[in-house]
């Protein structure tokens, strides 16, 4: 047998591991295809869950009790801010401009602040007529308002100054309420910040009326 014979002989071998070697690949080829194409997959849920999970955190863990502590405190804080507001051109006593001054400073951010965790949470940042918010929480009354609005001098510094220590107590009793059956780590935070400070509040006023 001649060299040309043997290698007409081998010659089919060769191309049928040829054909082999082109096969393995496309299989190779569509098998990395296959696995980017789900690992392409896998990463959008994850990107889906991920961000899921950023709005989840955004909002935090809430219950009834957050909610109705931010929407309780919102209207008691906007009140403080008005009475605050009104010892412009009416208080004569120096200390009873320097609580308004600080009222206002803290308590208008926190009203912010407490209408951003409603929006989070998905909830009203009103309870439509809130029955009870003029007895027991120290909110005052229109009758309230215009009164201390006719004030002036010294006048108004004491009505101002039972006012608010009465405004405060409220505050603080829907604080309390907070820190016992609230489930939000921001708004017990608050909650505790209230309690404190307009603790330290109440003794400043009470000081400020016993001694006009």
């Amino acid at each position: 047998m001649t060299a040309f014979t043997r290698a007409l002989r081998h010659q089919p071998a060769r191309r049928i591991a040829a054909a082999g070697v082109v096969a393995a690949g496309a299989l190779l080829l569509s098998a990395c295809s296959s696995d980017s194409t789900g690992m392409s997959g896998m990463n959008h849920g994850s990107s889906k869950s991920s961000a899921s999970a950023t709005t989840a955190a955004k909002a935090g863990a809430f219950n009834h009790a957050d909610v109705t502590f931010a929407q309780s405190m919102i209207p008691h804080h906007q009140q403080a801010v008005e009475m605050a507001q009104l010892t412009a051109g009416r208080a004569s006593d120096s200390e009873i401009k320097d609580i308004a001054a600080k009222i206002e400073k803290a308590q208008d951010p926190e009203i912010k602040t407490m209408t951003g965790w409603l929006h989070s949470w998905g909830k009203p940042t009103a309870m439509g007529d809130m029955p009870g918010m003029d007895m027991g929480d120290g909110m005052m009354s229109d009758k309230d308002m215009k009164e201390l609005k006719a004030m002036k001098g010294t006048e108004f510094d004491k009505m101002f100054a039972q006012m608010m220590i009465d405004h405060h107590n409220g505050a603080i009793a829907m604080a309390r309420t907070e820190q016992k059956s609230g489930k939000n780590a921001d708004a017990k935070t608050m909650a505790d910040g209230i309690v404190t400070g307009q603790s330290a509040e109440v003794k400043q006023l009470q000081s400020i009326l016993d001694r006009l």
